[in-house]
């Protein structure tokens, strides 16, 4: 009785909250920096203001790898958040820790709360769902690849200040993007991520067998082929003659283009904001390149960012709130949003026709381009996405190949020999430790 006194005096006077009291926490790990934090800090906010019951607390806990290992480790000791921001090359091994997730289908499901898997775009549910058509996390930050070029340093070597469309129309115009003086011509972030994985979705080619490693773990990897054997040769040349910059496995690269030392650049979506907020290049975005040469290409460009998964072992009314930040987060003015405040693309078609109605793509010409290029063709079993086992451990191993052959010290053929089978060999462990 006398607590119960204690609580209503609290209360009366300002000091304790009976709604308070009521809600419960969801604990949201996240690995986003920057203005990208300021924008998820703000959506977990204006939920958490929007209902009384529960109060999203999101958390920065590092970079993708470090904070999906902490979860691991917290799970096993107890003490895992709800949720969980994985980066998209970790789906495999999520889906491999058994009790450790529970797919988001059935948190929506048993919540009752609306959701229509076929609302979300076809290339970003691909990648987090099943073969059986259950999404397994919710997609969250996605984004895809794009060609930038600086506008300025077309015109001052001669140029239309259009983007070349081809990888031979780009070779062209790098020969006269060098001989007017630009010592940096083109550049690129993530190589694994553009010049592997979405350049074989691009071209319609497999990365590995058994449907790019959706099918089942026994999948052996492909980039050894002829086409992507020519296509790495052709950035070790230009790289020899001074076409072609490396600049580091992440997005290094993006600096680069946004400062206006080199004149083109592959890159992710997500590049935008800097290079719009930093102000120094007449720019434009477009397509990526392509061999035209190659039979259906372009095929569609496949997803990078993250999706957050439910992590497991909380009660059954923790659930029902994290089924109502993830119906909130699908809203289309929410989506909305995020997509125009970050660059990241919006996953649901109803958010991207919102968007295009509200004029944002007519005062910003370009930035819907990452949805159309997703979107170019319906997805194949080559372009929807890939779920490799430890690719985060295989996408260094792809890195170090493609840095043999960047600095000269390896031909493609034999780096990208290398590099299947190395990443084979991590396969491998990956299978035999999740029969």
């Amino acid at each position: 009785m006398r607590n119960k006194l204690l609580a209503a005096a609290l209360a009366s006077l300002g000091l304790l909250s009976t709604n308070a009291l009521a809600q419960t926490e969801i604990q949201w790990w996240h690995s986003m920096t920057g203005a990208n934090n300021d924008k998820l800090n703000a959506l977990a906010t204006k939920f958490n203001a929007s209902q009384k019951d529960y109060k999203v607390v999101a958390t920065y806990k590092g970079q993708y790898g470090e904070s999906m290992t902490a979860a691991i480790a917290a799970f096993r000791a107890g003490n895992a958040p709800h949720l969980l921001q994985v980066f998209e090359v970790g789906t495999a091994t999520m889906m491999a820790a058994k009790g450790a997730i529970v797919p988001v289908a059935k948190v929506m499901a048993d919540a009752k709360e609306p959701f229509n898997p076929k609302a979300y775009l076809p290339t970003v549910t691909g990648y987090y769902t099943d073969l059986k058509g259950n999404m397994l996390s919710f997609p969250f930050n996605s984004s895809t690849a794009l060609f930038y070029i600086n506008k300025g340093a077309f015109k001052k070597a001669g140029l239309e200040p259009v983007a070349p469309k081809t990888w031979k129309e780009l070779n062209a115009a790098a020969e006269k993007l060098k001989a007017s003086g630009q010592e940096c011509v083109y550049t690129t972030a993530w190589p694994s991520w553009l010049h592997i994985e979405n350049f074989s979705a691009w071209h319609n080619v497999p990365i590995g067998t058994k449907q790019n490693g959706m099918g089942g773990f026994d999948t052996v990897f492909t980039i050894n082929s002829p086409l992507h054997v020519r296509h790495i040769a052709m950035l070790g040349d230009m790289a020899k003659k001074g076409l072609f910059t490396y600049a580091g496995r992440t997005n290094q690269g993006d600096a680069k283009f946004a400062s206006g030392e080199c004149a083109m650049f592959t890159g992710s979506a997500s590049a935008l904001g800097n290079i719009i907020k930093t102000g120094k290049v007449d720019w434009s975005v477009n397509f990526l390149p392509y061999h035209d040469d190659v039979k259906g290409a372009p095929q569609n460009s496949i997803i990078g960012g993250a999706s957050v998964w439910v992590m497991g072992g909380k009660k059954a009314d923790d659930y029902k709130g994290v089924a109502k930040f993830f119906a909130f987060l699908s809203r289309p003015e929410i989506q909305m949003e995020w997509h125009t405040g970050t660059g990241y693309v919006p996953i649901t078609m109803a958010s991207y026709e919102l968007t295009r109605k509200s004029g944002f793509y007519d005062k910003n010409p370009g930035l819907d381009l990452p949805i159309k290029q997703l979107t170019n063709k319906t997805p194949t079993e080559n372009s929807k996405g890939l779920r490799f086992g430890n690719f985060v451990q295989g996408r260094t191993v792809i890195e170090e190949e493609l840095e043999a052959v960047f600095s000269g010290k390896k031909e493609a053929k034999a780096a990208l020999d290398e590099a299947v089978k190395r990443g084979n060999e991590i396969l491998r462990q990956f299978e035999a430790a999740n029969k």
